[in-house]
């Protein structure tokens, strides 16, 4: 079992772990894989442009010689690099009465290379871990610094006698500026052999079945940053007695520990664990089936796995996520993009403080329907009127009265159409109400709009910006098509309409949601209503705060030629988006039910729109009711061939 151990990283500090800032023969800091660049961004912020203030930390603060060449070294190198400092000052032991002092003054800390328990010993007789609280400049450990770094540091044998003393200790407390353990000079020290061991296959692999080492070659680095961290270049993982590679050149590893909830249903949800595990994450996944149940795309998709007897067990469950945190650390994300346990994920975050997404006191806005008229206001957001039924049928009649029948019942709390009911006159409100003697306080009454249902479907990083938009309509209200058994047909479009994507956007800031994946609910009017808008505005209808359902993320993905499972990935990993678009088409969904007979066969279907088919699948019993029993998805370049298309899936 992994050790438990925090790291208490600075809120504004920027750290940056190498095994040296140059590359092999070089004497500046090496610009692959944007180091340099990003040193001087992050130095830019603290000083605002000014030369930096540099105090450098020596490995070996008794050897004066050796400390002396450091300083011109690392002097000289950093001049080289193009950066103007302000001063340049070694803390050793000359100087450790002043290390308060130095700290303080410094913009920016650098730990140098040497012997890691010679530092180790250093940094603790001057209370350095205590000295860099609160500290809001750059850190950079250069490789024994940089081990150094950790909470719980791994000093790997590296002088001769070490690997034979049975005293050397290869556990030291750090500074507990992150919770990495690097394995530094990747090319110069894979093939080493101390006190006849090798040092990897002898020494580091047997240590690593209850530990994890990173290690890369010189000039590739970590950042660490808010919290996150990233690794940049090429790197291998060490764990379990096997090494395995995670990064290239010029791309990025994420160490992050990503808690997904029932990630096996809806059964395409696997992607996104898929999308997160290629960008570095550790997908941690809790379900209430057997491992060997999962589909082996899932498997092959998560880095652990915790079956817990009922997810709807607060309790189990968090003692999954208890024990996971106790394996792998910090718990940077919890999330399982399902409607389901929205309340449950806020909770989780809240216990586990992640701040990464919803927090209990948030839910009731994105999941009680009376709440959400409250943040719709606060964004200038059009909606219908709305009573609640805990007022009462005389009160909910004099609303309808007002408003004119039919209105719309609903439960508060409630996903997708499932009891809805259309009343339509004074005796179906009564009836309502006597069918609901002991729950109508549990439904909002809402006057009855008419216009096309659409959605807008958009990812949002964390400064509430989208990184992924999307248009979907639905031709037919849901609440139809549970209610008469119809035939589930809509289609997503090519763009999303101006109009639609500022209030869209507008909704998403008024509720103050960041880092998810949203699903908002309009209606599009269908001619002028007084205190709503004019025909062809939007009024907002709900806010859903996960990705729509069915397989309408499959449709996104069809349509703008894209990948909606991995730019959700790569905001939780980078809060950018890093896939891009194709070329766009309109994407239609036409599913049909199995008691139904139809004029055109399977085949028929698959003969005339094999070309255009993109999925023919058939839909969970779970979805059924909303979606249908048998599903066809057609990409279309014309509009006009919408039409056609769901007239002969469906006639």
């Amino acid at each position: 079992m992994d050790f438990l151990f925090f790291c208490n990283f600075v809120p504004g500090m920027t750290l940056f772990l190498t095994g040296s800032p140059t590359r092999y023969g070089q004497e500046s800091f090496t610009e692959e894989n944007g180091f340099l660049r990003r040193v001087r961004e992050a130095l830019s912020e603290v000083t605002g442009g000014r030369p930096p203030r540099v105090l450098l930390v020596s490995a070996a603060p008794d050897d004066s010689a050796f400390t002396a060449s450091v300083l011109e070294g690392m002097s000289l190198c950093i001049h080289r690099s193009g950066i103007e400092t302000e001063s340049i000052t070694m803390l050793e032991r000359s100087n450790a009465t002043s290390a308060a002092e130095l700290v303080a003054a410094a913009d920016w800390v650098v730990l140098c290379g040497g012997h890691v328990p010679t530092q180790n010993r250093f940094i603790h007789e001057i209370s350095l871990k205590r000295l860099l609280q609160g500290f809001q400049g750059v850190v950079m450990g250069c490789s024994a610094g940089s081990m150094n770094c950790a909470g719980k540091v791994y000093s790997h044998p590296e002088l001769p006698g070490e690997a034979v003393d049975p005293v050397y200790g290869r556990w030291l407390d750090g500074l507990g500026l992150t919770d990495i353990n690097l394995i530094p000079h990747y090319y110069q020290v894979r093939g080493m052999v101390i006190d006849g061991r090798r040092l990897f296959e002898d020494v580091v692999f047997p240590d690593s079945w209850n530990h994890r080492f990173y290690t890369f070659p010189d000039g590739g680095y970590v950042m660490v940053r808010d919290g996150r961290s990233t690794l940049f270049g090429e790197a291998w993982e060490i764990s379990g007695g096997a090494m395995r590679k995670v990064s290239e050149e010029n791309q990025t590893y994420s160490f992050m520990n990503l808690v997904f909830i029932s990630p096996h249903f809806p059964q395409t949800y696997w992607q996104f664990c898929a999308g997160a595990r290629r960008n570095g994450v550790n997908v941690l996944a809790i379900a209430d089936t057997d491992y060997w149940n999962l589909s082996p795309e899932l498997r092959d998709s998560i880095s652990d796995y915790y079956k817990v007897n009922n997810l709807d067990d607060y309790e189990e469950v968090y003692r999954s996520v208890a024990w996971y945190a106790h394996k792998w650390g910090r718990i940077d994300w919890i999330e399982s993009n399902n409607e389901y346990w929205l309340e449950q994920d806020a909770r989780l975050r809240t216990d586990f403080n992640v701040t990464s997404g919803l927090q209990n006191d948030q839910i009731a806005s994105v999941k009680n329907k009376s709440e959400m008229k409250k943040y719709y206001a606060l964004g200038g957001i059009p909606t219908a009127r709305q009573i609640k039924g805990s007022e009462g049928p005389e009160a909910v009649k004099a609303f309808a009265a007002k408003t004119g029948y039919p209105v719309i019942a609903k439960p508060d709390n409630g996903v997708g159409a499932v009891g809805t009911t259309k009343i339509s006159s004074d005796e179906d409100l009564s009836a309502w109400f006597e069918s609901h003697p002991d729950n109508f306080g549990l439904f909002v009454i809402e006057e009855f709009i008419t216009g096309l249902l659409v959605s807008y479907d958009a990812i949002f990083n964390s400064k509430m910006e989208p990184i992924f938009e999307n248009n979907s309509i639905f031709p037919t209200p849901v609440m139809d098509i549970v209610h008469y058994n119809l035939d589930a047909c809509y289609w997503t479009n090519k763009v999303v309409p101006s109009k639609l994507a500022e209030i869209g956007r507008r909704t998403v800031k008024a509720f103050g949601i960041k880092s998810r994946f949203v699903h908002l609910e309009f209606f599009q009017l269908d001619r002028d209503r007084e205190g709503l808008g004019k025909k062809g505005d939007y009024v907002g209808l709900e806010v859903n705060m996960r990705p729509p359902g069915g397989y309408t993320p499959d449709m996104m993905n069809f349509a703008h030629s894209t990948d909606v499972f991995q730019i959700w990935a790569d905001m939780v990993a980078f809060d950018e988006r890093r896939k891009g678009d194709g070329e766009q088409f309109y994407c239609a969904y036409a599913a049909r039910r199995d008691w139904r007979q139809y004029a055109h066969s399977h085949e028929e279907i698959i003969a005339r729109y094999g070309n255009a088919l993109c999925m023919s699948a058939r839909v969970p019993d779970a979805l059924a009711d909303d979606l249908g029993n048998h599903a066809y998805i057609v990409r279309l370049h014309d509009e006009a061939d919408i039409e056609p298309f769901f007239r002969f899936v469906t006639e």
